[in-house]
């Protein structure tokens, strides 16, 4: 049986994730920036808001310095007061250590505004096939993506080990995925509906 509430599923997802050897956590992440970079959604991107990981997260490191190569304008979010604000960067000499530790874009970057993404990789703790989402409570990305003003979309980066069978507890200011990678298999949220 697993878990129901919130809180629950959020430590048990945290303790699966960070069970997960090192070396086995970087080879699947390896697995799920290849899966990310075949799909026509993020390849067609010219901007992309994408997120910097840290402790047990899929690793994102990869993914932001291919962004960059291949001439993709990079977003990264940086914690504010009450939510995340987002900036632009070139490179890593635009990041500094923020909040809790998590790399973030350094303020002297260009400030951006997420209407200007075409494709958002978000993080979280859980994940459910049809694109339920745990985070790690404070909401700061549902506010963000609550002021979205054109569909974009949303793909989650996750391990098999924070995939839920049964469908996650959501509310009405959860904002769902459109995908799910995992280092087995890309899920198209809309095909197994709330």
């Amino acid at each position: 049986m697993q878990p129901l509430d919130k809180a629950s599923i959020r430590a048990d997802a945290l303790e699966k994730r960070s069970a997960i050897p090192g070396a086995q956590r970087s080879a699947r992440s390896c697995e799920i920036a290849a899966r990310l970079a075949a799909m026509r959604q993020f390849n067609t991107a010219l901007t992309v808001l994408l997120y910097a990981s840290f402790k047990s997260e899929v690793d994102t490191s990869g993914l932001i310095r291919k962004s960059l190569e291949a001439g993709k304008k990079v977003l990264l979010p940086r914690v504010a007061k009450d939510g995340l604000e987002v900036f632009e960067i070139k490179g890593p000499e635009d990041m500094e250590k923020g909040a809790w530790g998590i790399p973030e874009p350094k303020r002297s970057s260009r400030a951006a505004d997420v209407n200007e993404a075409d494709v958002i990789i978000v993080p979280g703790v859980a994940f459910d096939s049809a694109g339920g989402r745990v985070g790690y409570g404070k909401g700061y990305y549902d506010r963000l993506l609550s002021g979205l003003k054109h569909p974009v979309p949303l793909i989650a980066l996750s391990f098999e080990a924070q995939m839920y069978n049964n469908k996650l507890p959501v509310s009405g200011h959860d904002i769902l995925m459109d995908f799910i990678i995992t280092e087995l298999r890309t899920i198209e949220a809309k095909k197994h509906g709330r």
